[in-house]
């Protein structure tokens, strides 16, 4: 029996590649003679360096930069040969901050054009930037202040120190101090978020609540994102900001395009795509996806569903092997030959953290036993 292993993170508990390691070591100690192959995945979020650097053979690098509320941290990313791999979360993710420093509109995603920078002075000529688990809803101004562009108010005064809160006083935007080599690398947007920027399912109205924002910062960000955005219109840095995914990391996907003429793809088929992931399957019985929790959300362009989907092309079964399993179980079954929780049900999450390896070894030695 010949099996793939291909799990994205179990979100505060587990990374991808310690669900694939804990996962082969249950199966096989069931099945000895398994074949029995690991390709740890990420679509956007936490764990996409370590994958896609591993999977082309990169190494990793270490730079200060300064997180969402502009402390000095250390953040990593890889490089393979002429490609970066980044992830936005390193620099201004949520998981950097304690609850209590939550608020949107204080956060910035400088660091993240720190990442950038680094990644440039690296003979970077690709960066493949994944843009999950943000703390942010700045448009990407920060972001954008890192490179070297600068903002003025209506008064011609500048505006710096851009977070949430501060974006909706830019009028004008000069890029004279940017450096040039910026517009001579492939810049790629890993993520699985299609929202727009503005509007019921905004970056402000949706996500800002998950990132510490209080009922009356909503219209706030939302003001400021839109008139932000009228700015970069107006400038001709872009035509528009309603595509889908503009919104996602509070705007920085609308950032991004505005200011690197990035490229927005969907992170779980670019992961899947740079690790070879449908060159693996030949010869394959069972692939096992899975994730920290399967809900509606999943089949809307998340790793497991994306994966299911090249598994029916090449009739191939996939098994969904998650901490827990809350989506629609007709849907399931017809996406998976077997959906599977390994965690039991209404486990308190300080439980579910504590136990989480133990959990999935006793669910994977279960699931190889019926295989």
């Amino acid at each position: 029996m010949k099996l793939l292993l291909a799990p994205d993170k179990f979100k505060g508990t587990l990374t991808a590649d310690q669900v694939a390691e804990i996962e082969k070591t249950a199966i096989a100690s069931v099945l000895p003679d398994a074949e029995i192959r690991c390709l740890p995945l990420a679509d956007g979020g936490e764990g996409t360096v370590a994958a896609l650097t591993r999977a082309l053979n990169g190494s990793f690098k270490t730079v200060p930069v300064r997180d969402p509320l502009g402390r000095t941290i250390p953040a990593t990313y890889g490089i393979a040969g002429k490609t970066a791999i980044l992830e936005m979360s390193a620099a201004s993710g949520m998981s950097l901050l304690k609850r209590e420093e939550l608020n949107p509109m204080r956060t910035s995603t400088y660091g993240t054009g720190e990442l950038i920078l680094s990644a440039l002075k690296d003979g970077a000529e690709r960066i493949i930037l994944g843009i999950g688990g943000s703390a942010t809803v700045d448009g990407g101004a920060g972001m954008a202040e890192a490179l070297g562009y600068r903002f003025f108010d209506e008064d011609g005064k500048p505006v710096s120190g851009l977070c949430g809160e501060t974006t909706g006083r830019i009028a004008r935007i000069d890029d004279s101090a940017v450096d040039r080599n910026l517009f001579q690398c492939e810049i790629l947007i890993a993520s699985d978020v299609t929202n727009p920027l503005l509007g019921e399912q905004g970056a402000a109205a949706v996500f800002a609540p998950q990132k510490g924002a209080a009922a009356e910062m909503i219209p706030v960000l939302e003001h400021n994102l839109q008139t932000f955005s009228a700015v970069l219109i107006r400038q001709g840095m872009i035509e528009r900001a309603d595509l889908p995914g503009d919104g996602a990391a509070g705007g920085l996907g609308m950032g991004l395009r505005a200011f690197c003429n990035a490229r927005s793809e969907s992170g779980a088929r670019l992961a899947m795509r740079i690790t070879g992931f449908e060159f693996l399957l030949s010869g394959v019985d069972y692939v096992i996806t899975g994730e920290g929790c399967t809900d509606s959300q999943t089949e809307d362009g998340k790793l497991c569903s994306e994966i299911a989907k090249i598994c029916r092309k090449h009739q191939i079964n996939c098994i969904l092997l998650s901490g827990a399993v809350k989506g629609d179980t007709a849907k399931l079954n017809a996406d998976f030959h077997l959906a599977i929780a390994a965690t039991p049900e209404s486990t308190p999450f300080d439980q579910i953290q504590q136990n989480a390896a133990r959990y999935l070894s006793d669910a994977a030695r279960r699931l190889a036993r019926d295989l």
